[in-house]
Parts: structure tokens; sequence; C-alpha cells
């Protein structure tokens, strides 16, 4: 080959070796469709999720602690399981929560560690140190929750309009039936029903009756459990045949219990329909859900029962989502009767697949828009050229997540809608060269030697500049904290883009090049390629005056200079405010109900029918569900706030539905503004705390606005959490504020008289389970109906109204058998001793120390926790404490002595604090490997330093774009800067080496640093173009507007800036 057909031979350096070597391969071709075939596969494979599956294991140790009071519970319990889990590998926190008789230890792992090993971890490691807990405490009950948990789907279940007659209990047997036939779904995972309440056949005792006759309790589950047996004893010999013998039969019916034959102690016989009443229960009162919505008649309220239902680790939501609802649409008519009907009140394969085909709308739209600007910047030829190379490279990119393992979800798409518009830069730079390189017309140089010459040319800066983007870019995969792995999918999926794109450019696109335009006449005003045509022209009438004069350069550094730095003031007068992530814009909201601690069933039911009530009357709201004494099914946010243990009768919540987006003008967040409003207008009993919950736009928080405060004492605590939420309350823009200590709820304790036991001769078990049964409920066996039925508990237990201590409660008989062939009862009033008292107040602990947290939300003017930890700090600085008791204030990190009261924000600024931490330091790591890139390249310490100079350039832009938006500074805005970096410094690479290879031979002057620019500014703009147009499709939405934000106006007003700066630094420099 000769060198005209070569171009440069020995100058090519990789880029002209690979394209030389590719311009005329028959493997090219075979390439590209290789290229098309995996990345078509990747995109049918990669599991669709809305948001990334972020591992945080949550491991929780329940102890039953009988007895003990909270403080003695913490030193017994509470303090020993600690310590045996903090030295647990890989276990980041310990909480743990201790009320009277309950204690709670939680172990939170680092993120990224998978669920099972970490509930593996903490139960061999409590079962290997059980020696350690106390005599009498029973074996801690380890139940372990993860990200594969959270339901992908909620089928709620309701009586149909006008069938009255439908049960709970009708509801729950439909509702068991469709979890049994939708588990065996290929990758369904963990399923449960809420709400759900089975029949039972119940036996209630009447106090009164049983002293009357001097029937105990013992006596009558004795009875019922006698009478209720049913076992095999072995077989018989009959006729030469062995037939297997049985005894007993269960009891069926009510009539068959209250036929019962029971002994008095004067020895008459007594039916137990006569001391108690057997019923079959429907309906049990353990928690009350019901589903409220628009009827004929205004607004309805209906029983219902919810089937929640998850997905296994790594499968496609969206693939499982549809075949559940595919399923129960065929068993409606048969499984599910029509009486019965089923709302869809969660579809997370829906949402994930909408956002999905949303963004890949958008992915669409901006390779069309990039394509539409190469055709009238360039020409149609080179247009068709980039309309093949940037799916090439989008589908090379999908092909390595997918090895990679990570999922198409919206993060990793906007990976791919954010790097569209810098994986087509080298193929724009490529392409723009090579038409340059056409219009020269070298004499006896083909167009194939032209095209390697233009390739080799821009080669190595084009590899530093990709490198760049890359070195840029990769730092922030290493962002530690629960931003870390939700980010993750940017840096990895954008610097594969990158690399691809640099290989598709100096492989494919050269090709394509020559197939296509390769014969074609020059198109109109090629010809002007070497002087940079019309906006060469444009550049040079702008840059001749401002580098005329070394004077008028300098002026304008300076200019330039304060007008960056200058433009971050905004941050501090808070035109701009900072904030992890805005508010994201979902169809689903949810209100939180807490009542006041010992707050009967019936006053939250009631509460969250008025929340519902409430709710309904917005005009985007559909449905909504009340939970009482449960919790609905928990996302994310309720993982790791732990929503799933909300099961005393003081708490509860309402699910409400939002119509979808498309079809409603506000954002939830607006929606929850509004309904925030609203509820602050309802009569609700006194401390009751009504939190109107989002669902996070990222790593969800236990609050966002959180202090932690810690102290000598529990008092001290309690006092400087008091001031501590007073102050919240002071602020205009601090919401739902809440804290951990409630009041104390009032309780009565029974205690044993032991000279009474004594005198009637009543043993202390026997007065023990006579309380028990009394006030508790137990299951005495089951009733065996057959027919493939659920079996039916056998349950003594006395009417929830009933259970209440006075003089005809006391009248129970209790057995005073002490003495060998004691038959005597006597009344439980006679042994016992009543007291009243408050409970303990709840101790939380936080990696082994005690602390109080008091919690708010964001909503109003700032809605970032800064704001309001800084309102909350101001306050708190000007109370006047006593001597001692003032507080200290840490942003970050336990107190290492608490001695004095200190506080500690937490909640959302945590996360905060990590991620804008973690992603200074990978910017500065991205300096720095860019600084030793740049000089590897050029052999210069100084040159790289006037190629960065550019940096600080994209201040002025992004807070000018920010406020004009009235968006916070967010993680993604971050991104988007540290990105501009790497963008911005590639386009100064481009530039400084177009300058210093201009007139190699002669000194370096003004009309040389024109020129330079004006050649190059065409394909600066071209890329920067290209890159806004990318960041311009995400512009509006909610969670990457801020990414969006720093893409376009960075690049708008650091590709004007840099042209003209370092020709600027140049002329005060070089010439």
């Amino acid at each position: 080959m000769t060198d005209h057909d070569s171009g440069a031979s020995g100058a090519l350096g990789l880029a002209g070796h690979l394209t030389r070597a590719f311009l005329k391969s028959p493997l090219t071709p075979l390439f590209l469709i290789a290229s098309l075939a995996v990345g078509l596969i990747a995109l049918a494979a990669l599991p669709r999720e809305e948001e990334p599956q972020i591992s945080v294991p949550l491991v929780d140790i329940h102890v039953q602690a009988d007895g003990l009071r909270a403080g003695d519970a913490v030193k017994l319990v509470t303090e020993p399981l600690e310590t045996i889990v903090k030295g647990i590998d890989e276990v980041e926190h310990v909480y743990s929560e201790t009320r009277d008789d309950v204690v709670m230890v939680t172990a939170r792992f680092n993120v990224g560690v998978s669920s099972d090993t970490a509930i593996l971890r903490v139960r061999d490691r409590i079962l290997a140190n059980l020696g350690r807990i106390p005599v009498g405490i029973p074996e801690p009950l380890i139940v372990g929750r993860g990200i594969n948990d959270v339901a992908i789907v909620a089928l709620t279940l309701s009586p149909a309009d006008g069938q009255t007659a439908v049960t709970p209990a009708d509801l729950t047997r439909v509702a068991r039936e469709l979890e049994a036939r939708l588990a065996a779904i290929k990758d369904v995972g963990l399923t449960y029903v809420i709400g759900g309440t089975e029949p039972q056949l119940r036996v209630n005792p009447d106090p009164a009756r049983l002293a009357l006759y001097g029937i105990t309790l013992q006596q009558l589950w004795g009875k019922i459990e006698g009478a209720n047996t049913a076992l095999p004893l072995g077989t018989l010999r009959e006729g030469g045949r062995q037939v297997g013998l049985v005894v007993g039969e269960t009891l069926t019916t009510s009539e068959e219990i209250g036929n019962l034959e029971l002994t008095a102690r004067d020895g008459r016989t007594v039916y137990l329909r006569d001391v108690a009443e057997v019923t079959l229960e429907t309906d049990t009162d353990v928690d009350y859900v019901s589903t409220v919505g628009h009827g004929p008649d205004g607004i309805e309220s209906r029983p219902a029962v919810t089937l929640a239902l998850a997905k296994r680790a790594g499968a496609n939501a969206v693939v499982v989502a549809e075949e559940i609802l595919h399923r129960v649409e065929a068993m409606e008519g048969d499984t599910i009767p029509s009486s019965i009907t089923v709302e869809i009140t969660r579809d997370y394969g829906e949402t994930a697949d909408e956002k999905a085909n949303e963004l890949l709308f958008h992915l669409g739209l901006a390779t069309l828009s990039i394509v539409v600007l190469v055709l009238f910047a360039i020409g149609w030829r080179e247009a068709i050229v980039v309309a093949i190379v940037i799916p090439v490279t989008i589908l090379l990119t999908l092909f390595a997540a997918w090895i990679m393992g990570y999922t198409l979800n919206r993060v990793s798409l906007f990976a791919l809608i954010f790097s569209i518009g810098i994986l087509v830069d080298d193929a724009i730079v490529v392409i723009e060269n090579i038409a340059r390189h056409w219009a020269m017309k070298h004499a006896g140089q083909s167009r194939f030697g032209a095209t390697v010459a233009a390739v080799a040319e821009v080669g190595n800066p084009t590899i530093v500049a990709t490198l760049t983007v890359v070195v840029a870019l990769l730092p922030m995969l290493f962002v530690s904290g629960l931003m870390g792995p939700y980010m993750s999918p940017i840096p990895a999926n954008a610097s594969a883009a990158m690399i691809f794109s640099f290989f598709v450019a100096v492989i494919i696109t050269p090709w394509l090049m020559l197939r296509i335009a390769g014969r074609a006449p020059l198109h109109p005003g090629a010809e002007h390629g070497a002087a940079g045509g019309a906006l060469g022209r444009l550049y040079a009438a702008v840059a001749r005056p401002l580098l005329a004069r070394k004077s008028v350069s300098a002026l304008f550094l300076l200019a330039v200079a304060v007008l960056s730095f200058g433009s971050l003031a905004a941050l501090y007068t808070r035109d701009v405010t900072v904030k992890l992530l805005p508010f994201d814009n979902k169809s689903e909201l949810s209100v939180v109900i807490d009542l006041p601690e010992g707050s009967a069933l019936e006053t939250t039911a009631a509460v969250a029918q008025q929340v519902a009530r409430v709710a309904l009357t917005l005009p985007e709201a559909i449905s909504a569900q009340t939970h009482a004494g449960t919790a609905s099914a928990f996302n994310f946010n309720g993982l790791v706030r732990h929503y799933y243990l909300r099961q005393l009768p003081e708490m509860g919540d309402v699910q409400i539905n939002l119509a979808p987006k498309g079809d409603r003008d506000r954002t939830s967040h607006q929606i929850a503004l509004d309904l925030r409003e609203k509820l602050a207008a309802l009569e609700l009993p006194e401390g009751t705390v009504l939190k109107t919950v989002e669902p996070p736009p990222g790593p969800p928080v236990i609050s966002t606005l959180m202090a932690e405060v810690y102290g000598p004492d529990a008092e001290s605590r309690r006092r400087v959490a008091e001031r501590v939420r007073a102050a919240f309350d002071e602020i205009p823009y601090v919401v739902d504020v809440d804290d951990s200590y409630g009041v104390q709820a009032p309780r009565r304790r029974v205690g044993l008289d032991p000279s009474a036991l004594d005198f009637y001769k009543v043993q202390e078990s026997d007065a023990l389970d006579t309380l028990s049964l009394l006030y508790g409920s137990g299951t005495v066996g089951y009733s065996h109906r057959g027919g493939e039925r659920r079996p039916i508990p056998i349950v003594l237990s006395r009417d929830r109204s009933d259970r209440v201590m006075d003089a005809t409660a006391l009248s129970t008989p209790v057995p005073a058998d002490a003495l060998p062939g004691g038959r005597g009862v006597v009344e439980l009033g006679d042994v016992v001793t009543l007291q009243d008292e408050l409970t303990s107040f709840p101790i939380f602990r936080h990696n082994g120390l005690e602390t109080i947290m008091v919690m708010g939300e964001m909503a109003g003017d700032f809605e970032s926790p800064l704001y309001g930890m800084l309102a909350a700090a101001d306050i708190l600085d000007g109370l006047d404490w006593p001597e001692g008791q003032k507080p200290s204030i840490s942003m970050h990190g336990q107190p290492q002595d608490t001695s004095s009261p200190s506080i500690l924000w937490d909640g959302e600024w945590e996360v905060t604090w990590v991620t804008f931490r973690d992603m200074g330091a990978a910017f500065a790591v991205a300096l720095l490997g860019i600084y030793i890139l740049v000089v590897a390249q050029f052999g210069s310490f100084r040159l790289p330093l006037v190629i960065l100079t550019p940096v600080p350039l994209t201040f002025l832009g992004i807070i000018v774009g920010h406020w004009l938006f009235g968006a916070p500074f967010s993680a993604p805005s971050m991104i988007g800067f540290i990105a501009l970096a790497g963008i911005i410094v590639r386009n100064s690479i481009l530039l400084v080496d177009f300058i210093r290879h201009a007139q190699p031979d002669k000194p370096l002057d003004v009309e040389t640093l024109i020129e330079a620019g004006a050649t190059r500014f065409k394909p600066i703009l071209l890329t920067a173009l290209a890159a806004m147009i990318g960041a311009a499709v995400i512009l509006m939405d909610p969670i990457f507007q801020g990414l969006a934000i720093s893409l376009l106006f960075g690049l708008l007003t650091s590709t004007a800036l840099t042209v003209l700066v370092i020709p600027a630094i140049y002329r005060l420099a070089k010439t």
C-alpha cells in the first residue's frame, strides 16, 4: 500500500492504524452486525426495574423479656445482644429499641451485602452465644428483610357494589387461594396477606357464670382440648388384616362445643354453653383494613384484604408483574367470585415499563436531534453515518451493562441519555475532520488516504480526550453509602459508552464515511473547511478584538474569573439551594398515623377513615386503603423505616393511589403539600401525629430532618429533645414533627398476694394461668372440616370490649388445690392486688449509645434538611440554657463523650454529607487523573494547567441555570459538573493540540491563535451542541433535572468561553 493511499505513513498512531486496518477489511461489516446483534440481545434480556435495586440488609432480633422494665432489659438483654451483633463482619450500624417486656436489636449491614448472607451471619453468631443471654429469656427470633422483599404487585380485594354479605373472612379465603396459585409463578418471591382474618370458633367465658358454678378457666380449657383430640393409636388384627386404630374426632360446630359437659365443684353437671358463649366468628378485631373510594352515593368505605407479592432477586419486574396480573384475570369468575372485586393498588412492573419506554423514547429523540444537527451542520451523508454510529454504540453499552450485572432502570437509562451527547463526540470530530481533509484535496492523495490521515491527525488527542471523560466519570463509581450503588450505573455505563465510542469512531465511522460519502461530490461550503467556514469567520470576528492587545486579553480573563467564581455566591444567599435529590413524581402517597400510646384500635381506625376521606377530596386521588393495627405493603422506604413492624393498636396508615402522571397536572409532591394542609384542619385526639410520606426519589432514610440527642442520662436527653422539638415547631418549613420517646402509657399491674395464696391454698401458676386465659387469647386446637378446607382454630378468648377488670372479672374462680386432694375454688380478687402505673419510656440506642430522636420533614420555602438544621441551630443557640446543659452540635459522627448533652444531625443529611464528600473526592481524583493524562500527551507540566483552566468556567452556567429553573443543586447536578470537567477538558485538548501543530516552524502569533480557534470551533461547537441535546431531553425529569441543567448551561457558557479563554492565555504567555 502506497503513501498516497494510506496517508502520512509513520505518524498514524493507534487510531490511524486501526482505521487503515479496518477501512477495507471484510471484518468491519461483520463487527457492525455483531455489535447490533449482541446489543439487541442485551436489550431483550436486561431485567427492567423502575429504580436500581440497592441491597441494604436489615436483620431484626426480637426478644421477649417478660416482666422486665425497659431499663432492666437494656442491661440484661439489649447490651449483650448489641455486643454480639457488633462483632459480625460488615455490620455498619446497630440500632436497638427497648420497651417494657420487649427488646428489638437491628443489625444494618453495609450496602451491597446479600440479605441471605446477612441473616445467616446473625443467626450463626446468636446461636454461638446463647449462653450470654440470661436465664429465663427465650431464644431470640431473627427476622431478615431486604430489597427483594418489597412487593412489586399489591392486589386489594373488597366486596363488589351491593355485596354487603361478603365478610372479611370471605375476602381472606379468596386471598389465600390467590396467594397459593400466584406463588407458583416463576420468579415470584415473598407473598403475604394484609388484613386477613380467619374464621374461628370462639369460646367467650362469662366470669359471673363461672363463679356461679365454680368452673375454672383451666377446667374449661382442659375439657375442650380433651374433647377435640384425634390421634392414631396403632393397628388392630382383624380377619388376617391390619386395620388402623384412631381415637377421637375433632369438634366441628359451635353446638358440639356448647354441649360439652363440665362437672361443677359441687358435683353438678354443667353444659359448657352455660358458662361461655360459643360462636363462629368470621371477623376478628385484631386489625382493621378497608378500601375507600368514590361510589354512586359519594365516598364509600368497604372492608378489604390486600395480597402483596414480591419478586426474586434478579428477576424482571415487568415480566413477573404481567404474569401475575394475567393469572388474576384468568381466575376472575372462578377462584375470584363476581361478588368480590380486585383492585390493583400497586404495579411496579407497569411503572418500570412505563419509565423504561419513556426514557427509551427520549433516547431515540436525542439520537434523532443529533442526526438533524449533523445534517444541517455537515451534510446528509454524514448524518446517515451518525444515525448508524449512535445506535451501535448504545447497543454495545447495553451489552456491557448486561455483562456487569446492571438492570434497565431509570438511572441506567439516564446514563445512556446523558452519555449520548458525549459518545457521539468522537464520531463528530472524526467525521468533521474527514470532510475537512477531503476538501483540502492534497495532490496525489485519494479519499482513502485522506480518511486515514484525517483520523490520524485527531487520533491521539481524541484518545486522550476520551480517556479524560472516562477518568472524570469512573471515580464516581466508588461513592460510598446508599447513593453509591444508586448512582453507579451512570459512571459505569457512561464510561463504557465512551470507550466503545472511540473504537466505533475510528473503525466503523471511517468505513461508513467511505462507503456512503466516499464517491459523492463535496457538499456546499466544504471547500472552506480548512478555514472553518462561516462559523470560523464568526469566531474570528469575536476573537480578534479580544486578542488584539494583551491588556484586553487580561481584562477579559479577569472578568471571566470574577463572573465564574462570583456566581457561587448564589449558594450563600440561598438563591440556589442544595439538596440530595429533588422530589419525584410518583402515583402513590401515604399518611402514617401515630396516636398516643395506649389508644384503642377503634380510635386509630376512625382517624384513618377521616384521613382517607380528606385525601379523596383531592381531584387526583383515585382510592385509598386504610390500615389500623397493621401496616400496608411496604416499599423501599417502608423497608428502611421498619413500617412492616407497625402492628400496635395506636398505629395505622392510609395508602393513597393517585391518577397516572399523564392524567394530572400536579406532581405528587404538590399534591402532598396540598394534602398536608387539608389534614392540618382535622380534629384529632390530642397527641396524634400525622405524617404525609412521599416515596423518596433515591435511598430512603428514617426521617428527612433528624436530630439524635445524646447525654449523660435519660432525663437530660429528654429536656434537650423537648427544646429541639420546640425549635422544629417554630420553623415554618419543618413539618410532621415527632420524637422517639412519646408518652408513658397507663397500665395496671396485678400482683399476687403471697399471704392470700398461702391462706387459700392457691398455687401461683394457677393464678397466673387464670389471668392469662381471662385477658389473653389462646388457641385450644383446630376443627378439621375436611373437603380440602382450611382448619378452623378453636380459640378461648373474651371479646375485646369485655376485657375490663371489674368486680365481675375478679370473681372468676381460681383452683385452690395446692394441697393433695384439694378441689376448692376461690375468687381471683381474693388472691391478687391491683396497682396503676405508667409504662417506661422506650430506650433507643445507636451503636451502643442511648439516644433520643427528634424527627421532621421539610416542606415549603426550603426542602433540604440543611436549612432546617441551620434554622434550628440558630434557635437553640438563642435559648437560655442552664450551666453545662447547652448541647454541642455535630454535623457528622457520634460523640465520643456523652457526659454532656450533644446533638448529631442524621437522616437525609448523613447521606448528603457522605455523597457530596465522596463526590468531592472523586472530582479531585478526576482532576489529578486528567492532569496526568495531559502531561503524558503533551510532555509538559504547565500546559495541563492551561487545559484545566476552563473547568471553573462551568460554575457560571450551572449556577445561573439552577437559578432560572428554581432547581436545587443536587447530587445529579454534581455528577453533571464532574462530567463537564471531562467534556470541557476534551475540547481544550483538541484546541491546544491544534494550536501547537498549526505552525510548528514559526513563532506563535495572534493570527495563528485565531486560525486554530476558527478551525476547531465547528467540531467543538457541534460536540457541545450534541451533549446539550442529550441533556435537553431530560430537562423536565424531576430527579435528573439537575444533571441536565449542569450539562446544558455549563456547556453553553464554558464552550463559548473555552475557545476564547485558552487563546487569551496563550496571548498573554506565549506571544
